[in-house]
């Protein structure tokens, strides 16, 4: 005879039996048809730049959005963009039209914006990735075409891109580019001129086909190779084609990378001819990484649609002129340190020397130090420190335009993605 316990035990049993367990039930929930897509960042910095006042900024953007679960291989998405500076004492780098302004502050370029970020329709099958809409872009190192995501306001690209994987391990892209969407705003004023190399902030109407590929079939090396073809209706002074090459692969435990470019119609006159190269050894130890670069831009060499950001330093004394091409040339000799330190932060140094075409003549040093802590994945901190030290050298051309200034600047960050 079972006493109550044991029937209660087989009752249960049987009822169980059968039933999925609540992982198995979690594991078969379906994706959601749209999912919001969420992106906010808070950002404090300070900027000093020689001959100007000093600015600080507090600013928050957020970038809100949704994106379609694909169907038969077609997703949409949908977002925009919302900057507002909490502490306005800056110029925000876009002009009187654009909040906030004032000529007489350094610039950090985050002013008030509300606009459409990114609007695409996407198809995914037969190996290829097809956009057709307002979109991001990012190629390689983004040395030529990137997001500058640094910036509260994005640089997004309207037009077609495709990015097809039909051979083992040859990835082509080619993009077809009608209109350049700037990190100014949408109250950017088109007709100002005060900073080298930011004639026009506003959005630019183009006619740009960007092609670029990458291999990865040779055993651990890497091969790339791009050719972009860059013409703006208002900033003519922009116009290039570029082509180029980079290879990149394991050396005796050390990461060697090389770049090589050719550009014709450099210059603001777009009448020369000019080299672009650049190269990285980057070696391990343990939890920590070291890397030593060289990197260098002949006379007049332009990079319009580059992340410059990511180069020569995080005082950004030389954006303006490698955007143009107004410049005797840069080469930027530097040295990368990261190491783990404590609770997950990780510490980056850099030094740059910075010259001329011949490395004759010296622009100046800066130093970069940069704190990062990932809480998890979605909370991230960035705190960074810049500054420029100049040898009173001409970095902009013949034109008489100033030179490189002694910079400083600092920013702390909090970002958050959903």
């Amino acid at each position: 005879m079972k006493t109550p316990f044991a029937l209660f035990l087989s009752t249960a049993g049987l009822l169980h039996a059968g039933t999925p367990d609540l992982e198995s039930t979690l594991a078969a929930k379906p994706e959601p048809w749209i999912k919001p897509v969420i992106d906010i960042r808070a950002r404090y910095e300070f900027g000093d730049v020689d001959a100007f006042d000093p600015s600080h900024a507090l600013t928050v953007r957020e970038r809100l959005g949704l994106k379609t679960k694909a169907w038969n291989g077609f997703s949409a998405l949908i977002e925009g963009e919302f900057s507002q500076a909490v502490i306005d004492d800056y110029n925000g780098g876009a002009g009187p039209t654009a909040d906030p302004f004032d000529p007489a502050n350094t610039a950090i370029f985050d002013p008030e914006t509300n606009e459409l970020n990114q609007a695409f329709l996407q198809y995914e099958g037969f190996d290829t990735t097809a956009k057709i809409g307002r979109q991001r872009l990012i190629y390689d190192n983004a040395a030529f075409i990137g997001n500058v995501g640094w910036r509260q306001n994005e640089q997004t690209y309207d037009g077609i891109t495709l990015a097809n994987k039909s051979i083992d391990g040859l990835t082509l892209n080619y993009g077809y580019i009608n209109q350049v969407n700037r990190i100014f705003g949408s109250d950017a004023d088109s007709e100002i001129g005060f900073l080298p190399g930011f004639a026009n902030v506003q959005d630019l109407q183009s006619e740009i086909h960007l092609l670029n590929a990458s291999y990865t079939g040779f055993g651990g090396v890497t091969l790339g190779g791009y050719a972009y073809i860059m013409n703006f209706e208002e900033l003519g002074a922009w116009d290039n084609n570029t082509f180029g090459a980079s290879a990149k692969g394991t050396l005796g435990g050390v990461v060697l990378y090389g770049e090589l470019a050719f550009q014709d119609k450099a210059g603001v006159l777009g009448e020369q001819d000019a080299l672009y190269g650049h190269a990285t050894a980057t070696k391990t130890f343990g939890k920590q990484s070291l890397t030593v670069g060289l990197e260098h831009l002949d006379a007049g060499f332009k990079t319009p649609l580059a992340t410059v950001h990511a180069f020569n330093g995080f005082a950004d004394v030389t954006d303006g002129a490698r955007l143009s091409g107004a410049h005797n040339g840069l080469t930027d000799l530097y040295v990368s340190h990261t190491i783990p330190l404590f609770y997950g932060i990780k510490w980056t140094n850099v030094l740059h020397a910075m010259g001329d075409n011949e490395i004759s003549s010296g622009y100046g040093w800066e130093y970069d130090s940069v704190l990062t802590k990932k809480f998890d994945d979605n909370f991230t901190a960035i705190a960074k420190f810049a500054q420029f030290e100049s040898e009173g050298d001409a970095y902009v051309g013949p034109s008489g335009s100033p030179g490189l200034p002694t910079a400083t600047r600092v920013s702390i960050e909090l970002d958050y993605t959903f």
